[in-house]
């Protein structure tokens, strides 16, 4: 049964809940038990110290109903020995006290049947000792001295006495052998106190210790890991994971955690593929756009421009007003091939495609209505969707820094490293942006997260705007 118990307690079976109840259990019947047999063994102290005392003042009365058995002694034998009436001051004043005296120590003995045979016994000696010679022998002293100074009336007497005085040690020693007896219990009771008081400190300790390193180990440090892993999940890192070593509770929890981790990073990656797809096609649309109006619109309108050049050539020179209108359409057919261009360039830039993403850059730089410092430290092409995603992350930068940020400068930095492109926007106009406000920032971060990078922005009021992106390569 025993063995059962602790394979149930040490191999996980029981909730933590239970291990706690368990163990504050048994910590309270440690400390309860120790408490109660200290409440026990101080309330036997405290009795045996009443009986002590209860005793002292059985023996003071017993000493006190000697001397009074030693003053009438006294005072009869120099009575009879000289005759003076002075003897029978103390003598007198003995006999009066006698009674009283040995009331009270049979009072005080009736506790112990033993020690109140005793007190009797010394009364009723004491009783005959004054009604049988004393008060004869003061009686027949006061009428007769002569007669009655015997060595057998004084060695009566004194056998009297003796008698006496050996009944009164028979008391006192046995009452004292009470007493001894008693404070050899209370010390052995506070040695044991002492011992259980000892033991059940050290017990507590040793339990509370363990208990607190049962908790530390399979409480605290898996919630301190937990923890971590939260804070780690709340900044955006799903790859972190806890070993699954804790029982019961904490265990579950752990598995839980995991779980939700798994789960979390599983639906990231998905959302992050399905915004790298829409992303993409997004961006083949706009190609497939672009080249359908540079290669179909765009280039009809330029041969309808091109045939109303050759019919303003045909056309007599006497018929003023009809070349002047064919003109004016040839060149509407050209104005309308430059915004078609423009905005084939704005659906998507072709000279991405063609140069890559510096000469892209470039050109933005040149078209900004502010100025522009470049730093651009990219020798290869890069992957499309990266050169794409920082393309639009510069171009809604620059217009930003325009039309919002009422900036007089701008400065790009890009750089490329093994598996990485480094971008940095910064212009020094009035800052305070915020992603939440609009500003195309939202949009930028989508898309640069749909291929897996990141966004920082840093934007204190009056101090500009820093745009820092992270795309991978890979």
């Amino acid at each position: 049964m025993r063995a059962r118990v602790l394979r149930q307690w040490f191999g996980g079976r029981w909730s933590l809940t239970a291990r706690l109840a368990m163990a504050s259990a048994l910590l309270s019947l440690l400390v309860g038990g120790v408490f109660s047999y200290l409440i026990l063994a101080i309330a036997g102290m405290r009795d045996a110290a009443t009986l002590d005392r209860y005793s002292q003042r059985t023996l003071a009365s017993a000493y006190d109903l000697e001397r009074i058995v030693i003053d009438l002694e006294a005072g009869g034998r120099g009575y009879l020995l000289t005759g003076d009436e002075a003897f029978l001051v103390p003598w007198t004043a003995a006999r009066d006290r006698f009674e009283p005296q040995a009331d009270e120590l049979r009072r005080l003995s009736a506790r112990y049947s033993p020690q109140e045979e005793r007190a009797d016994k010394i009364t009723r000696d004491g009783r005959a000792y004054i009604t049988q010679y004393s008060d004869p022998l003061v009686r027949d002293v006061r009428q007769d001295l002569v007669s009655v100074t015997t060595p057998a009336l004084a060695e009566e007497g004194k056998r009297r006495v003796e008698a006496l005085r050996a009944d009164f040690n028979d008391f006192v020693r046995f009452e004292q052998k009470r007493a001894a007896e008693r404070s050899e219990r209370s010390h052995e009771a506070a040695r044991r106190a002492v011992f259980v008081a000892i033991g059940g400190a050290v017990g507590s300790i040793l339990l509370i210790t363990g208990f607190s390193g049962y908790l530390t180990r399979r409480v605290v440090r898996p919630m301190r890991r937990v923890s971590l892993m939260a804070g780690e999940v709340t900044r955006g890192n799903l790859n972190v994971r806890l070993r699954e070593t804790g029982k019961a509770e904490i265990g579950h929890l752990e598995r839980s955690m995991n779980i939700m981790a798994r789960s979390l990073k599983r639906n990231r990656d998905e959302l992050i593929a399905s915004r790298a797809r829409i992303a993409a096609a997004g961006d083949a649309a706009r190609r497939r756009i672009e080249r359908d109006l540079h290669d179909g619109t765009q280039q009809r309108l330029v041969a309808l421009g091109l045939e109303l050049r050759l019919a303003e050539d045909d056309v007599p020179r006497d018929q003023t007003a009809l070349r002047r209108r064919l003109s004016g359409l040839a060149n509407q057919a050209t104005d309308v091939v430059q915004e078609l261009r423009e905005l084939s360039r704005g659906i998507h830039p072709a000279i991405l495609t063609r140069s890559g993403i510096v000469s892209a850059i470039t050109a933005l730089a040149r078209r900004s209505s502010l100025p522009v410092e470049t730093d651009l430290q990219v020798d290869h092409r890069l992957p499309e969707r990266t050169e794409v995603a920082i393309y639009y992350v510069v171009s809604e930068a620059l217009t930003n820094a325009a039309k919002h940020a009422h900036a007089s400068c701008v400065r790009i930095t890009l750089t490329a490293t093994d598996g990485e492109v480094h971008l940095t926007v910064h212009d020094d106009g009035i800052g305070g942006a915020d992603p939440a406000c609009g500003s195309g920032l939202i949009g930028l971060r989508d898309r640069v997260e749909a291929v897996g990078g990141t966004v920082e922005i840093r934007s204190p009021p009056g101090d500009g705007t820093t745009l820092r992106v992270c795309v991978p390569t890979r």
